[in-house]
Parts: C-alpha cells; structure tokens; sequence
C-alpha cells in the first residue's frame, strides 16, 4: 500500500466533493491550516479518548443506541471496531441503531490508508477497556453525571483530567488527529458553550435523524440553573457543571498542544475549542486558533436544524470564533453515499448517524492522501458487507 502523500500543486485546491465550513475560512488562511495535513506522515497521532455521561441514558436523547442500555458500550465497541476491523475479534458488540451502521467502520476503513498511529485514552466508562490504552483517572470514577444535575463532575476530578490532557499535549510532538466517542456528547457541548456564553440555539446536531432539539433544551437549561455559574464562570467550573470527562481531557490537551491539530468532529469539538479558548489569553488564542482545524463529514456540514437557510455547523463554528475574536477553519470530507449498494449507508444520506469516532476527519486525510472518493466508498462497501457476514 502506497501511504506517500499526493500533494496537488495548488496549495488551495480541495480533494473531490470537500467543503469548507462557516464564513472565516478564506483561501490564503485554509491553505495555511491545511498544509501541514498534507504533507504529514509516520509519526503523526490518532488520539482517540472513549468517555461517558450518564446525559446519554436519558430515553432520547441518543441514537449512539438504540437503548439507554445499550449506550454504556457503545464506545468500547466502536473502538474495537476501528482497532479490530469487521472481521477481527471483539468482547463487545455493537450496539443496535435506528439506522444505518457505526461511524467507526468508516473510521476503520480510513485509517487502513493512513500513516497515522492510533493512540486511545479511556475516562469515565462503565466497563474496563479490552484493548490497549491510556489509564487517565481512576475506573471506579465512572461516567459524568447528567448535565441536569448541574453537577456533573467533582471540581477535582475536572481540574486532573485537565492536567492529563495538557501532559498528553506536550508529549505528542507530530501532527495529532484528535477525536472522541462519548454518546449523549453533543448534549454536553450544547451545555458547555451555552454556560461560556456563545448562543448556539438550535445549532447542535445529534446522532438521529431528528435531533430532540426540545429535549436537549430542557435539561441544559436544568443543569444550568441548578449549577448558578457566574457570569464568566472560569472553563473547569462549567464542566464540573455540565460537561464530560473527554471534554475536560481534550480542552487540556489543545491549550498545551504546540503542533497541528486535526478536531475529528462537530459541535463536541467547537465545545472543547471553545474551553481550550477561554483559558488562554488574546496572543495565545489566535496561536491556537491558527494551528486547529476541525474536520467532519459531509453530512454533518450540510445538516440544516429548524429550517435555517446555512448549515448548522458552519454558523456554530462562526460564532465560537467571533466569541473569542479568532477565525476558526473547518472542512468537511467529500464521500457520499448516494449512490452506493449498501442501504446502511445510504441511511447517512437520509439524516441518521452522519459523524462519530473521527469519520470524516480521517476519511479528509484519506482523500488528502491521494485515495478516490470512489476506491474509499468502495471499501466501505466491503467492510460493511465483511461486518454482516461476520458472526
């Protein structure tokens, strides 16, 4: 396999059917935040941190599975997956889903392309990992809980995690592809970028077809009100009030990190950037904003909530930038799946699962690297026709 990176002669060119996102991304700034996504190579990171809240045990708030149940192993399971591939031995099945199949296949296809190490980190989850991994706080801590409790984590326990993740970002010294699977997280982000003061809305997406906008509301503006944060509550107290373990992790992570980073995500990423922002003073913002770039699927970057006539994602990474005076740089990845064989996949055409475990972030690097909208379609065909033949 040839893993040699394809770089085009037109710094500003994009890979086949790729989009930026949001208003801030002009030509000269994207071609500087994606240069060095070009040219990485060996050495280069996939840190991948599993978490859990018990946010994702309330009755529809999720379609990470189908049953509350069910998402307590949906992390686990979807990181055997991108570790193990469909036809490899997992401890954990995955969890039935409304539709379409896990993101974590695509994530498993893309990063059989990629000279990218993967490194996992495991905070807060019910059941031990069964796979190599970094231990960053004790298991019996368990999940955060609810948002709506107002009282997710200790002060103590946010204030370590977000040691461990400034340690992590110091000691990764190549380019670093940073994501996450943690069910019940986009609502988590939603609490924490309302409780930092960006107005968001009805601008955060979700696992399922329709997100329950209504439902979300509810409890973040439960958790909040319980939580009486001041009025610039600091980044460790509004998630000791609303957020998650991998919030905490991969906000420390992006304030000590000095090396291009990769967020492989949607609103879960302009969250903790919007935590790792409000730490840093106005010099140390735009270093960071100018070494960050966020990366998700098309499906996500096209998503319209509660008929708006711009992409949800687009306008809430705009106004996380305009929140701290910096311009954020986002792009999404140019695989469809319209006209693909497989009906689990094109259940991502149809509005259900559309982005986790770093999809569309490492299918971009695929596509960076020279591999075909079509050959990396292909593969997931197989892959998906692999995981069904599998017992």
């Amino acid at each position: 396999m040839d893993l040699s990176p394809s770089i085009p002669s037109d710094p500003c060119a994009l890979p086949e059917g790729c989009r930026t996102l949001g208003r801030s991304s002009g030509e000269t700034l994207l071609a500087q935040r994606l240069s060095p996504w070009r040219r990485f190579g060996h050495g280069s990171t996939l840190l991948v941190v599993l978490a859990a809240t018990r946010t994702a045990e309330h009755p529809g708030i999720s379609a990470a599975g189908a049953t509350p149940e069910s998402r307590r192993f949906t992390a686990l399971a979807d990181a055997e997956l991108l570790l193990e591939g469909p036809r490899g031995q997992r401890c954990w099945p995955l969890p039935p889903l409304p539709a379409g199949v896990t993101p974590a296949l695509l994530s498993h296809v893309a990063l059989c392309r990629l000279p990218l190490s993967p490194l996992l980190a495991a905070v807060g989850l019910e059941h031990p990992a069964p796979f190599p991994h970094l231990r960053l706080e004790p298991a019996r801590w368990g999940p955060a809980e609810c948002v709506s409790s107002g009282r997710a984590m200790p002060l103590a326990r946010v204030e370590r995690l977000w040691r461990q993740g400034m340690h992590l970002g110091a000691m990764l010294r190549g380019p670093v592809l940073l994501t996450e699977c943690v069910p019940g997280g986009t609502t988590t982000a939603q609490a924490v970028l309302s409780a930092l003061g960006v107005c968001v809305g009805s601008l955060i997406s979700g696992s399922a077809q329709q997100p329950p906008q209504s439902l979300k509301r509810m409890l973040v503006e439960q958790g909040l009100r319980l939580a009486s944060l001041p009025d610039r509550p600091s980044p460790t107290a509004v998630l000791a009030a609303v957020g998650d373990p991998f919030q905490a992790v991969a906000a420390g992570f992006l304030v000590a990190a000095r090396h291009p980073v990769l967020l492989g995500g949607g609103s879960q990423m302009a969250a903790v950037l919007a935590l790792a922002l409000s730490a840093l003073n106005r010099t140390e913002r735009l270093a960071l904003s100018d070494r960050v770039l966020l990366g998700t699927t098309a499906w996500l970057a096209e998503e319209r909530l509660d008929a708006q006539r711009q992409p949800a994602l687009g306008i809430l990474l705009d106004r996380v930038g305009q929140h701290f005076d910096v311009s954020l740089t986002g792009l999404a990845s140019g695989i469809r799946f319209h006209n693909s064989r497989i009906s689990a996949l094109r259940d991502y055409e149809r509005g259900f699962v559309k982005e986790g475990v770093g999809a569309g972030a490492l299918m971009l690097l695929a596509q960076l690297q020279g591999q075909t909208t079509s050959a990396l379609v292909e593969a997931c065909e197989l892959a998906v026709d692999q995981l069904q033949a599998s017992p």
